[in-house]
């Protein structure tokens, strides 16, 4: 099973699948970011070590919505289009999900 990486983007040329959902994406991610910046705050105030655990959870929880999001759409958009434009190319996509899931899981 070979995976791509991701960086053989120039060879498609159509918008991401997550073209559609990117404002909600982004939407999460800014918000993740700023739990970031308050966790750092946290840390910088010698705040309880729980409290912080929390935090930290949380945002692990919200990146994994982001990362389960991208992959509704990438199954979506991406696969859906594959398998029926190119069936050949359907394969490599499913590869790109398995390999996605591997990551996303820690398998």
């Amino acid at each position: 099973m070979t995976a791509t990486t991701g960086s053989d983007h120039a060879q498609h040329p159509a918008p991401p699948g997550y073209h559609d959902h990117k404002a909600d994406h982004l939407a999460r991610l800014h918000r993740v970011e700023g739990q970031v910046r308050g966790i750092t705050r946290m840390v910088d105030e010698d705040r309880y070590c729980i409290d912080v655990l929390t935090q930290i959870s949380a945002v692990t929880h919200a990146l994994h919505e982001v990362a389960l999001g991208l992959l509704d759409d990438h199954v979506r958009h991406c696969v859906l289009d594959a398998a029926q434009t190119e069936p050949a190319a359907a394969d490599t996509k499913l590869d790109e999900i398995t390999v996605a899931l591997r990551r996303a899981l820690r398998l």
